[in-house]
């Protein structure tokens, strides 16, 4: 779906959905992140964010949307591993995420974990935000890496199948974390959790990918397919990361010659 922002809102598709931004210019970058916290705040009113929509937000294209379930705060925002909001114990897996790409690159992003903490008790903050933007840094997260000589490979918990589990075990990782949603597993590499996101699989998508690859890039890690190829992030491209997806904080093209050619000719790249 290509059309432009207000329509998009006018429209009432809003909320539980996933989308991800390119900017038509360099500009447009800090001028949107200024916006997004702006309508976040307006969006309680809806003759406010209406109007502050066509005032605002003509020059932003969506490329690419998809609705998926029930309202969520009534604002424009990516919802990750969203089927995790049932089981409680879960919560911590899902995550909102912004992404915003320039010319076919994706260059910020945002990763919100609005039930981080949610098991502290009352006195505890729950919540937080990670942000990144490439040539700035990232932000909301204290970098670390998994200890030297240590390989730990975060994968999918709920859509595993065999061409996954023989990647994964590819890797020959001293360990592996199955956790939910892609911002999800991104946040286990910058944290110093895992040292490889694998999931040998087409079941991802570009907005689930745009901010978590963002975030990465800004602290020196690759987000790519398993083949070792970038994903672009433009109107004309699909929106299935049809090749899987690659992402380390370190090291990626080890991790990329580890991978089976089995799986290399099950997953032609884009």
């Amino acid at each position: 779906v290509q059309e432009s922002f207000p329509c998009w809102w006018k429209r009432g598709v809003c909320g539980d959905c996933s989308v991800f931004f390119e900017c038509s210019s360099l500009y447009h970058v800090s001028t949107y992140i200024f916006i997004c916290l702006i309508y976040l705040l307006l969006s309680c009113s809806d003759l406010l964010s209406s109007l502050f929509c066509s005032l605002f937000l003509p020059s932003f294209t969506v490329l690419s949307l998809l609705a998926a379930g029930r309202l969520l705060y009534s604002s424009v925002i990516s919802l990750d591993a969203q089927h995790y909001c049932t089981p409680s114990r879960l919560l911590d897996h899902v995550t909102v995420l912004i992404g915003i790409a320039h010319g076919g690159k994706a260059i910020a992003g945002v990763i919100n974990q609005p039930f981080f903490n949610y098991q502290m008790g009352a006195g505890a903050t729950m919540g937080r935000t990670l942000w990144g933007i490439l040539g700035l840094g990232a932000f909301g997260f204290q970098l670390q890496e998994v200890p030297d000589g240590k390989r730990i490979v975060t994968t999918t918990r709920s859509h595993s199948n065999k061409l996954v589990t023989d990647c994964v075990q590819a890797m020959e990782p001293h360990d592996v974390i199955r956790v939910g949603g892609a911002g999800n597993k991104i946040i286990q590499l910058v944290e110093g959790k895992a040292s490889a996101y694998v999931f040998a699989s087409p079941g991802c998508k570009k907005w689930d990918t745009c901010a978590p690859e963002a975030i990465l890039h800004a602290v020196g890690g690759k987000l790519t397919d398993i083949h070792g190829n970038a994903y672009r992030y433009e109107a004309n491209v699909k929106h299935m990361n049809s090749a899987g997806v690659l992402a380390t904080l370190r090291d990626h093209q080890y991790y990329v010659s580890r991978v089976p050619q089995s799986v290399r000719q099950a997953l032609t790249s884009d």
